[in-house]
């Protein structure tokens, strides 16, 4: 039989999907914008204003039109939470999925390539998103940085973090690293 171990330093309590969905369900969070589940904690997050949405949308629609001009069986679906059990449930802006229909969460194993766009959360999606996706090996990741007019690019996940990046300027192509032939013009994103 375990004995229950005193508790000497206070300790965060970590939420799993399930815990975090029936919160959801029960009207929990209805007064924030979105909320995301990161390793067990709940993350608040702001409203979108319009050069985040438009960036979003417009990225959205170009790589639907690539991946339609290479025959990928891939789709971009916007603002959809992708399971990473059992304690993260983050929703990327962007995820490209073999399986965008069905019911509950995006399945982790479909999602192909991540996409974040940021106005002020930049920290957050080059560090904390970034060390999850990689640690639940993510393919590629990318993340808009309107601000510095710039997409930070990743790719070859492993529990450590991506192990190959680089950065291209908003207004250039932007190549895949992981898909063959999906590449994007990036000019008036933002």
């Amino acid at each position: 039989m375990t004995a229950i171990q005193p508790i000497n330093v206070p300790q965060p309590v970590k939420l799993t999907i399930e815990q975090f969905e029936l919160l959801d369900q029960s009207g929990a969070f209805d007064r924030y914008a979105k909320t995301e589940l990161i390793e067990g904690a709940i993350y608040a997050m702001r409203g979108q204003f319009r050069p985040h949405a438009f960036a979003k949308n417009e990225l959205a629609f170009r790589l639907r039109l690539a991946l339609q001009k290479i025959g990928s069986d891939l789709l971009p679906i916007t603002e959809v939470t992708v399971g990473m059990p059992p304690v993260s449930a983050p929703e990327p802006d962007i995820s490209l999925t073999s399986e965008p229909k069905g019911e509950g969460y995006v399945p982790l194993e479909t999602v192909k390539l991540a996409v974040e766009v940021t106005d002020s959360t930049a920290a957050f999606d080059l560090g904390q998103k970034a060390q999850l996706y990689a640690k639940h090996r993510i393919p590629e990741y990318w993340v808009v940085e309107i601000p510095a007019g710039m997409i930070h690019q990743f790719w070859s996940p492993s529990p450590e973090g991506f192990r190959e990046s680089r950065s291209v300027a908003i207004g250039e192509r932007i190549e895949s690293a992981t898909i063959a032939g999906l590449g994007v013009e990036t000019d008036g994103l933002v």
